[in-house]
């Protein structure tokens, strides 16, 4: 975190978090609406289901590594920064989870208590 003497760290753009992480499903909707890829010819190319790569594409299915990797090879979109973004996804959704975030917070409490 970047801090300045006399402003408040959270106002810095470089310590500013955004509001919700990006699924990765987005970018690559917009990366294949941009080439004019229809989702049935990707489908077929990458050898997965349509409904598969239309629930990624529409947030409600994660990518895995192997899907990150054929999207790789189909697009030429580097499969770790896919995985990137769906490990933040994934994190942000764990952290919105008020019983979970209680349960990290007792487990917390008793490992300080070690």
């Amino acid at each position: 975190m970047i801090e300045i003497q006399g402003i408040d760290p959270t106002m810095i753009a470089n310590n500013l978090t955004p509001a919700y992480p990006t699924h990765p499903g987005e970018v690559l909707k917009e990366e294949i609406e941009y080439r004019k890829i229809s989702q049935r010819k990707l489908s077929e190319q990458m050898g997965i289901s349509y409904k598969m790569l239309n629930d990624i594409l529409n947030c409600r299915r994660p990518v895995t590594a192997q899907t990150a990797m054929l999207f790789e090879a189909a697009l030429n979109i580097p499969a770790d920064s896919l995985m990137r973004l769906q490990l933040k996804y994934n994190m942000w959704q764990v952290a919105a989870n008020p019983s979970f975030m209680e349960r990290l917070k007792q487990v917390r409490k008793y490992a300080a208590m070690l």
